[in-house]
């Protein structure tokens, strides 16, 4: 989707794990190691947008970690929390504010997504988010361990 504003714009990030592994991909733009994630649609909350692009970016079907509360009234709708929520720079006049779920996935089996295409999909074990040769970010390493601790069998 485009930009909804020109500095700033609503963003969802999913680590999914499978076992003792998470998903990150080669961003094909940024050229760097990230969860599958983008823009949020005007017509959906960030817990729809991310079930959303994990499956255009990643041809899977996930569960989303965590749960709702109840509705409140007629019309109502609680939002999955997610579990972390960050706001960063993306270039020199555009941010992201992001909304960061964990997500379980029954299988390994990933495709180029519907709409983006990645030089690289990859599970990392703990292990692997450590090594050099694969130059994960800080930032990134510290949400796809958090999802491991969290959902890792």
């Amino acid at each position: 989707m485009p930009h909804i504003h020109e500095k700033i714009d609503f963003s969802t990030d999913v680590f999914v794990v499978n076992g003792d592994a998470v998903l990150l991909r080669m961003h094909d733009k940024y050229d760097k190691w990230l969860a599958p994630g983008g823009h949020i649609e005007l017509d959906e909350d960030p817990a729809e947008a991310a079930v959303r692009e994990v499956k255009e970016e990643v041809g899977l079907d996930v569960e989303l970690a965590g749960k709702a509360v109840s509705s409140l009234g007629p019309g109502d709708r609680e939002i999955l929390v997610p579990r972390f929520m960050n706001r960063h720079p993306i270039n020199e006049t555009h941010e992201h504010i992001a909304f960061i779920y964990f997500a379980r996935s029954n299988t390994r089996d990933v495709s180029q997504g519907e709409t983006e295409i990645s030089s690289h999909i990859k599970w990392f074990t703990r292990e692997e988010l450590d090594d050099p040769q694969y130059g994960v970010t800080e930032r990134i390493r510290h949400y796809a361990k958090a999802a491991l601790g969290e959902l890792a069998s």
